[in-house]
């Protein structure tokens, strides 16, 4: 079984048509990557298969794991092993991270009919994965995002990934704000969590400079909202060379 299908996607926000017949298999085991110049249609994919509200599907059909991924919720989606990674995490303030994280990783394992994590099981799992992103757990109980800099963002969000313990992750531009020590930590965190046989990831980017952590098996280029060329890694290295009108 795929682990995603995207066949002849077509989506618009505020009646602007984005997305205009993507289409996109990935299997079990794999890291695709898409880059694209600005207003290519890359959040927006994230976005539509994320659900969130104001992207509107006109065309096509996404199959998750053997499931109709269009008709279920945001949260149904998230349940069934979806996760969004955004270009910017928000805060939230009044509300304490680990607790968010507690919450939403029981909400989940409720969705799939799983027992919840008691508060012991659940800050093992916390700090187990924090270590990995060189997190200090002090950090996680302060407010969602609240005072945290751009790689302390989404360093939090990868652990958040660890934590939810995600099929498929979509990682809307990771790289974005981070210094190369941040680059290289959440590079390693992605291939820590997300690297097995049974997961997959697709990782939306502009440049190269991720992908020297986080190996992908398959590079697409994203253009006019359709995929218009596909390779492997060294297309990104040809992208960064010549630029996106050269390659596609």
């Amino acid at each position: 079984m795929t682990m995603l299908t995207i066949e002849n996607l077509q989506a618009s926000v505020a009646d602007k048509p984005i997305l205009k017949g993507l289409s996109l298999t990935i299997n079990p085991g794999e890291i695709h990557a898409i880059m694209g110049p600005n207003g290519a249609g890359k959040s927006t994919t994230g976005y539509v298969l994320g659900g969130r509200p104001g992207y509107t599907v006109t065309g096509g059909s996404v199959e998750f794991m053997g499931q109709d991924l269009l008709q279920l919720e945001p949260h149904e989606r998230a349940a069934a092993g979806l996760f969004l990674g955004f270009q910017y995490p928000v805060e939230i303030p009044g509300v304490s991270f680990v607790q968010f994280l507690r919450e939403a990783a029981n909400a989940q394992r409720k969705g799939r009919g799983e027992e919840p994590l008691s508060g012991g099981e659940f800050l093992k799992l916390a700090k187990e994965k924090a270590a990995l992103l060189r997190m200090d757990m002090d950090m996680l109980k302060r407010p969602v995002n609240v005072g945290f800099s751009g790689g302390e963002k989404k360093r939090a969000e990868m652990v958040q990934m660890g934590i939810l313990d995600p099929k498929l992750a979509i990682l809307d531009e990771t790289d974005s704000g981070l210094d190369i020590d941040a680059l290289r930590i959440c590079g390693e965190g992605i291939n820590s969590i997300m690297r097995a046989p049974d997961k997959a990831v697709l990782l939306i980017t502009h440049y190269q400079r991720l992908l020297d952590y986080v190996k992908p098996d398959f590079v697409h280029v994203l253009a006019g909202g359709r995929i218009v060329k596909s390779g492997g890694p060294e297309l990104a290295l040809e992208l960064e060379e010549q630029g996106y009108e050269a390659v596609a």
